[in-house]
């Protein structure tokens, strides 16, 4: 099938290695290295062979030779480590199963010199010293196994399906939740096309949630053609769906990866002393929307040698397989009564990624140093070597210099990983299928990919974006022409030049708008990020959650790191104040730091005296009377002097680093103060006398605690008004945020009559909040994005305000609504799966608009992405979401963004704590009582679901909860 190539050629080993030799049953899994990049793990498996079994065959063979050791191996510089870990490890075996959970590799069951393995789980942890941990588990669990699948799914749940207890294949579920402690097994009750016993089959997860699972050998020793798909919905069910069509050939002991949407299906056995035959070895599944969607065969490619030559690289069994990239691994196995030793590496095609030859050799230097001798041997034997020393030649600065996570201007990086959507919508009888209709949002929320039926999804996805559309129509914005009408050069919208316009407007610190030479610096992502993850921090035998390291960047400092002697490019001090919260300290007329209740008693102190306290902010206990610290009078006070500051500033407003950036906080007021208390406050005591502050917006709505948010900023707008800097968000309008909290919130906590004229004031000042930031001259901050119609900053500095829907037209719709499309590879203008009207950019515009306004990152907020954060357009687009566990389900870690004044951007991150931590005690109340009533309105009118992961290893991490 025309696009289903495979480029295959063998990789020989590095001399520097150590080589983990030939061995069939083991398992290779893929966790991120230290100094960046990949690396595959290899654990246990087979090394010797015993019995009679025919050429070909596999029966009549014994397995013997178990091991228990280690190996890794570098993708970038092809060479192998053999690892020692310290710690309880697991007995030597084969036939077990292994998944990577962040930089963990965690082992269940498995058969070695002693029978059967136990059920235990093994925790690998490769943060600095490897070290071996034994997980306990309470209660029953799947039991002793070995021929099974384990998957992390959903980045949240450890999955176990199949296999045999020494008597029988079996053909049960089991699920272990990682955000869970004491941590248990639950055996599964999944509805939909369950399938059949099975041992011997293979399995892997999708980035976005979705389990895959194909062949195997049944209950009548049979092997399989089948595969099976396993999501989650938002109630905590468990449902199978099948997929159409039928595999090219049944199989077992064969192995799966994904590569973007596509699951490659290699080698396997047929039963009867037969392998699966040489033009068959190598299928795919393809789970994305459209026609390509389905099984077909790949054809596998090898310069300067013969197919069936090339053929040896999936004509096995009992191997195993690890996707990097583009790139899919295959090491070791069995063919015949001969064990394997050798590795071969398979590119897919640059016709099935959609990128030229050229492209493609762009995606491959972002996984492997083609200088490495290793890799120059196999470019040399897949025929890549002119085109790599060509790519090298052109970019010096692209190959091997991206350890740290930079992005460099002119070489656009393209994510790894290009998911489209594939969604399970209910069949004619309430059964599950694949859906093969339009793309929709892979949003990487697996509760969000499944649903009884179409309007459940519609109602999940598109509340707000009706909410928009309607406040669109009403104010007579056209949102209804085809996408290639705005910003395409046909526009009606006027756009002038960014030459013709003065880069005016407010900068941090009270600088002028004058022009400066450029930074010597480059915008670039550091590759570590610091993470504060929920929970204690126990032994590490106590659980799983303490062993939490790293998220979607190559590498994470630990939790107890900082970014060490960069902090001095942020200056920020170190301040203890005794029992005193540094949060709550500022100087007097002198500079001396005096504690704020002596401070002069106006309404912006009484804020900042009153709710400042990082370390010491608490939830209303569950029943107590939720009122609040200002009456209608003082907010209506608050708003007035916060106006003034804003009717100061220009709809763009003109920055200098160093700058924390901060995405939706959407009421949770709680994660306000955890970021402030980790990451430095506001205040003088902390660290606004050398950083300034930017928020993206959408500080209302959803969350409880949206008074508290909205007063905090803006009492800190008026008391460092050259520091703190304040953008709109779509929820800052006053006909969203009057269906989604914000005025049920005033009305509950101030009285019927105050409540709604309080929530008129903010709304009011909400029309003067600044519309967009830029950094340096280099970074464009903004809400949603560029749409269809923004093509120049000077745009919006163009737009006056007071702004509403009405006055701000397509423009202001653009600029709060956009989003980037599902994935780098969609280009163009798309609609937006939110709503009709609605639009998604491509990556081409974000390099367009970036090199139309001398720009090298935009970074924007709006949708709630697993990480905290997600790179898009290669690194030219960051979102950024700072409030966890979005509305109490999405179950994602909240991050801000710090660029220093050298243009490194530093990501920040914490992980949610418990519901009761954000809502009160009544937040886990299922009858939304005791105070929950905005768990209620959360669950009538539910989000838009969390945007997808990037789908390589910076995707399979552990986030989103106190999980691994």
């Amino acid at each position: 099938m025309e696009g289903d190539g495979m480029l295959c050629a063998q990789f020989h080993v590095d001399t520097r290695s150590d080589d983990p030799g030939p061995r069939c049953g083991h398992t290779l899994t893929c966790v991120p290295a230290d100094g960046g990049g990949q690396r595959l793990i290899i654990f246990g498996g087979a090394t010797a062979l015993e019995g009679d079994g025919p050429s070909g065959s596999t029966s009549g063979i014994r397995l013997a030779g178990a091991t228990s050791d280690v190996h890794s191996f570098d993708v970038r510089s092809g060479v192998w480590t053999k690892l020692d870990p310290t710690g309880e490890g697991p007995s030597p075996r084969a036939a077990h199963s292994a998944a990577a959970v962040g930089n963990m590799v965690v082992v269940q069951g498995g058969i070695g010199p002693s029978g059967l393995a136990s059920e235990d789980l093994h925790v690998l942890d490769l943060q600095g010293t490897p070290r071996w941990h034994r997980v306990s588990v309470k209660g029953p669990g799947p039991g002793q196994r070995y021929a099974h699948v384990i998957s992390f799914v959903a980045q949240r749940f450890l999955v176990v399906h199949g296999g045999n207890d020494g008597a029988k294949p079996l053909g049960d579920s089991w699920y272990l939740d990682t955000t869970s402690k004491p941590y248990e097994w639950f055996k599964m009750n999944p509805a939909g096309d369950v399938p059949p016993p099975r041992m011997y089959a293979a399995a892997a997860p999708r980035a976005d949630g979705l389990l895959l699972l194909c062949g195997g050998r049944g209950a009548d020793s049979s092997p399989l053609s089948d595969a099976f798909g396993l999501a989650r919905h938002r109630d905590g069910r468990w449902e199978w769906a099948a997929a159409p069509g039928e595999a090219p050939t049944a199989r077992y002991q064969h192995a799966v990866a994904f590569v973007g949407t596509r699951l490659l299906v290699s080698g396997g056995a047929l039963g009867g002393g037969s392998m699966v035959d040489d033009h068959l070895s190598l299928s795919v599944l393809n789970t994305s929307a459209g026609s390509a969607a389905g099984w077909s065969v790949a054809e596998i490619e090898r310069a300067g040698g013969s197919s069936a030559a090339a053929a040896t690289a999936s004509r096995r069994c009992r191997h195993a397989t690890a996707g990097v990239g583009p790139l899919v691994f295959v090491c070791g196995g069995l063919r015949g009564g001969t064990l394997l030793g050798d590795m071969y590496v398979m590119e897919e095609s640059p016709e099935a990624q959609g990128l030229t030859r050229a492209e493609a050799t762009a995606v491959l230097a972002e996984h492997v140093d083609l200088a490495a001798p290793a890799w120059q041997r196999w470019l040399r034997d897949a025929g890549l070597l002119e085109e790599a020393a060509a790519f090298s030649a052109a970019n010096p600065d692209a190959v091997v210099t991206h350890h740290d996570g930079s992005v460099k201007p002119g070489f656009a990086t393209p994510t790894t990983t290009n998911l489209e959507s594939l969604k399970f919508v209910g069949g004619s009888a309430g059964s599950l299928k694949f859906d093969h209709g339009s793309p929709g949002s892979a949003d990487g929320s697996p509760e969000n990919n499944i649903g009884a039926n179409d309007e459940a999804m519609t109602k999940l996805s598109s509340e707000e974006a009706k909410a928009a559309v309607a406040l669109a129509k009403a104010a007579h914005v056209n949102i209804d022409s085809p996408p290639e009408s705005h910003g395409s050069g046909k526009s009606s919208v006027h756009t002038p030049s960014p030459q013709s316009t003065a880069r005016g407007g407010a900068r941090g610190r009270g600088t002028a708008s004058t022009a400066r030479k450029p930074p010597s610096s480059e915008v670039r992502l550091h590759h570590r990020a610091v993470v504060v993850a929920a929970g204690s921090h126990d032994g590490p035998a106590s659980g799983l959650g303490s062993l939490v390291r790293q998220l979607s960047i190559d590498q994470f400092e630990s939790e107890s790191k900082r970014i060490g002697p960069d902090m001095a490019a942020f200056g920020t001090p170190m301040v203890k104040m005794g029992s005193l919260d540094p949060g709550s300290m500022t100087p007097d007329g002198r500079g001396v730091l005096t504690p704020d209740h002596e401070k002069p008693d106006t309404v912006p102190r009484k804020v900042l005296n009153e709710l400042l306290h990082p370390r010491q902010w608490e939830p209303d206990p569950v029943g107590a009377s939720r009122g609040f610290i200002l009456n209608v009078d003082e907010i209506d006070e608050l708003c007035t002097l916060a106006e003034e500051k804003f009717q100061a500033e220009s709809t763009v407003l003109r920055l200098r680093a160093p700058t924390k950036i901060f995405g939706d906080l959407h009421g949770q007021y709680g994660d306000l103060m955890r970021l402030f208390a980790e990451y430095g406050s506001p205040s003088t005591a902390g660290d606004i006398a050398y950083i300034d502050y930017l928020f993206l917006g959408d500080y209302v709505d959803r969350g409880s605690y949206s008074l508290e948010t909205m007063s905090l900023l803006l009492a800190l707008k008026i008391e460092h008004p050259d520091n703190i800097h304040l953008l709109r968000g779509n929820h800052e309008e006053a006909d969203i945020n009057a269906l989604f909290g914000f005025r049920t919130e005033c009305i509950e906590r101030l009285g019927e009559e105050a409540g709604v004229q309080a929530w008129t004031r903010f709304n009011n000042l909400f029309q003067w909040l600044p519309l967009a930031a830029v950094i340096e001259d280099r970074v464009a901050c903004m809400h949603g994005g560029i749409g269809r119609s923004i093509t120049h900053i000077s745009q919006l500095e163009e737009l006056e305000r007071p702004l509403t829907i009405e006055s701000g037209g397509i423009m202001l719709m653009d600029v709060l609504w956009s989003d980037p499309t599902e994935s780098d590879r969609v280009e163009g203008l798309r609609p937006n799966a939110r709503g009709p009207g609605l639009v998604t950019f491509g990556p081409d515009r974000v390099r367009k608009f970036c090199e139309d306004n001398d720009l090298q990152m935009i970074i924007r907020a709006h949708e709630c992405v697993m990480d905290g954060f997600e790179r898009f357009a290669g690194g030219l687009l960051i979102t950024v979401f700072s409030a966890t566990n979005y509305c109490g389900t999405a179950n994602n870690a909240g991050a801000i963004l710090v660029l220093g004044r050298d243009l490194k951007l530093y990501p920040k991150l914490i992980h949610p704590l418990p519901p009761s931590a954000l809502y009160g005690d009544g937040g886990e109340d299922e009858d939304m009582e005791g105070g929950s009533w905005q768990l209620a309105l959360n669950k009538d009118r539910p989000p838009t679901p969390p945007r997808g992961r990037p789908g390589d290893q910076k995707s399979r991490i552990g986030s989103g909860g106190d999980i691994f």
